[in-house]
């Protein structure tokens, strides 16, 4: 990946079947100089994803002919960490809660403006790509920033970005009890209008991945969570 967050080798896939509306979002991107790859439906999303190793960020329709947009979402997070947006016109929070649960990084109503995308893709780029603070140790836990690397008792762990970026926002505020709306408002950035129940999500999930290590993210009754480590 390059160092910035947008330019000629940052690569981003986009897979809608509505062609206008690939194209539209495809623009904007060309725009501000991510080289773009297009997709007209599930399947040739991920037959390009498996054949391209350099793609930095997948934005995927959800309501696609063949494979949908949630099948995709699995097959890539069996393969790959890379941070994926889906875009769809179902808004209610049981699907939103789904699609972070299977590993989407960002959840988009449509409909969208095509610059705010833009925006918050070039925002959840910054947040995989920054870091710099070194390696961080908290008993079995290991937390590499330059390398986005965590592990557990030596074991490699792999965390979609926004798990990633949930650990260390815990860890830059160890001790704290940080309230849902906190949490929520922090890791997703940007006037996020989920549910609180998205937190509770992702945090489970980050739990079941760091074993031994989980111990660390305390639940605060009445508040939400508090990270707490030697």
């Amino acid at each position: 990946m390059t160092e910035g967050v947008a330019g000629d080798m940052t690569r981003v896939l986009i897979a809608d079947d509505e062609a206008r509306m690939r194209r539209l979002v495809a623009d904007f991107f060309r725009r501000e100089g991510f080289t773009i790859l297009e997709a007209a439906d599930g399947s040739q999303a991920l037959d390009m994803f498996l054949a391209d190793p350099k793609i930095d960020l997948v934005i995927l329709d959800v309501m696609m002919p063949g494979l949908d947009g949630w099948v995709v979402c699995r097959e890539i997070r069996k393969r790959s960490q890379v941070p994926i947006i889906m875009l769809t016109a179902r808004a209610e929070e049981h699907d939103q809660l789904f699609g972070f649960d299977i590993g989407a990084d960002e959840y988009v109503t449509k409909p969208f403006s095509p610059a705010i995308l833009v925006a918050r893709a070039k925002a959840l780029l910054r947040r995989v790509r920054g870091g710099g603070k070194g390696v961080r140790r908290f008993g079995v836990l290991e937390v590499d920033d330059a390398k986005h690397v965590v592990t557990v008792a030596g074991e490699k762990v792999d965390l979609s970005p926004k798990e990633y970026e949930l650990l260390t926002y815990f860890i830059d505020n160890a001790g704290q009890a940080l309230g849902r709306d906190q949490i929520l408002n922090a890791v997703w950035d940007y006037d996020y209008f989920g549910d609180v129940r998205t937190v509770d999500t992702h945090v489970k999930r980050l739990r079941s991945k760091l074993g031994p290590a989980a111990e660390f993210i305390q639940t605060v009754r009445g508040i939400g969570y508090r990270f707490e480590a030697d």
